[in-house]
Order: structure tokens, then C-alpha cells, then sequence
């Protein structure tokens, strides 16, 4: 693509995307790596939250949630996602559509171990998006929790990773007069070649 270079330039879409998350960092005011994460239930209704990215790995997008949650239960049903992260000061967003699988392995327990006590403790107490009776209750159940885990606790059985393996990425940069730039990778499987396409904006 003759025309692709700047902020858009290299064949890897993972590379761009990290280089572009980079300078979110030092650009956004709060949460660079938040996502909104799309999924579908088992009637096809969709459904959307905001979520933060993790790590961008050579071949995958990685978050972590707990797997008893709405959206870990519609991403097992239908095995895809998709999500947009956006960046207001940098006017530049990603889009990514793909395969699901689960991160339960060494991974996932060095982020856990990673996150602050209180997060860890709350990642055991909460059933999350479950009816909650109040927020007495849900602070009576971290008490609990904090006296049987102790100040060192393993990561929940229930709670983990997913990489989103993308069969398409749209990198899309804002232009004057609403003529941005958008730039398509797409392929068959994960394992695929990617096509490269500029988009009309």
C-alpha cells in the first residue's frame, strides 16, 4: 500500500498497536487501556462494557475477568468478541474482531499476583454480575474472604485470562473534514496471512 506510512507504517498490526498504546499512555488522562468489549448472547442480543487491555502479546489482545461473569458466560457460548479502544486526546481508535480462548495458565497467575491485595481479595468475593442485596453484604463477604485467604491469597479457580486471536483490526486515524484514514488487516484463521486494505472514511 503505497500510501500507508506514518503512524500507519509496518506489515504487523500487533506492533502498530502496541506502538499506538504507548503513546496513549503518555497521552491519556486515565485508563489508556480501557476497552469497550463486545459480545453476543445465546439470543444474540449484544452487549457491551468497558474492560482494560492487559497485553498486547505477538498474536492476541489479553484481559482478565471473572469467568462466572455475563460476559466470560457469552464469550464461551460463542467463542468470538470483538472490542473498540479509542483515544479522545490522539483522535485515533482500533477496532478488533476475533477468536476467544482462555488464559489459566502461568500468565494469569503473574498478573493476578501483581494486582494490589485488595484487588486480589475482591476478585474472590465478588460473584460478579450476580443480584447483590447490598453493599454491606458484599463488604461482610471481603471480610470473610480476607480472614480464610490470609495476606497471600492464589488466584480464584474462577477468575482468568482471555486473548481475543483477531481475524480483523481496523487501525483508524482522524482526518480534516471527516476524511480520516482507516487501514484493514484481515485474514481467513488465526494462523492466516493478513490482506491489507485502505477503508473509505
Amino acid at each position: 500500500m503505497s500510501d500507508r506510512g506514518g503512524k500507519f507504517a509496518g506489515q504487523d498490526p500487533f506492533v502498530i498497536a502496541r506502538a499506538w498504546l504507548a503513546e496513549a499512555v503518555d497521552a491519556e488522562v486515565n485508563d489508556p487501556n480501557a476497552i469497550a468489549l463486545s459480545t453476543v448472547d445465546r439470543d444474540g442480543l449484544p452487549n457491551a462494557r468497558m474492560v482494560l487491555l492487559k497485553d498486547i502479546e505477538d498474536d492476541a489482545f489479553v484481559f482478565y475477568t471473572n469467568y462466572g461473569s455475563a460476559k466470560a458466560n457469552e464469550i464461551e457460548q460463542a467463542g468470538k468478541a470483538a472490542f473498540v479502544i479509542h483515544w479522545k486526546s490522539l483522535r485515533r481508535q482500533i477496532r478488533v474482531r476475533g477468536i476467544v480462548s482462555r488464559e489459566e495458565g502461568a500468565a494469569a497467575d503473574a498478573y493476578y499476583a501483581s494486582r494490589s491485595l485488595k484487588s486480589r481479595l475482591g476478585a474472590w468475593a465478588s460473584q460478579q454480575s450476580q443480584p447483590l442485596s447490598s453493599r454491606t453484604a458484599l463488604m461482610a463477604k471481603v471480610a470473610q474472604v480476607t480472614a480464610a485467604q490470609g495476606p497471600s491469597p492464589a488466584r480464584p479457580p474462577f477468575w482468568g485470562g482471555y486473548r481475543i486471536h483477531p481475524l480483523e483490526m481496523e487501525f483508524w486515524a482522524d482526518g480534516a473534514f471527516r476524511l480520516h484514514d482507516r487501514f484493514r488487516w484481515r485474514r481467513d484463521s488465526t494462523d492466516g496471512a493478513w490482506n491489507i486494505d485502505r477503508l473509505n472514511p
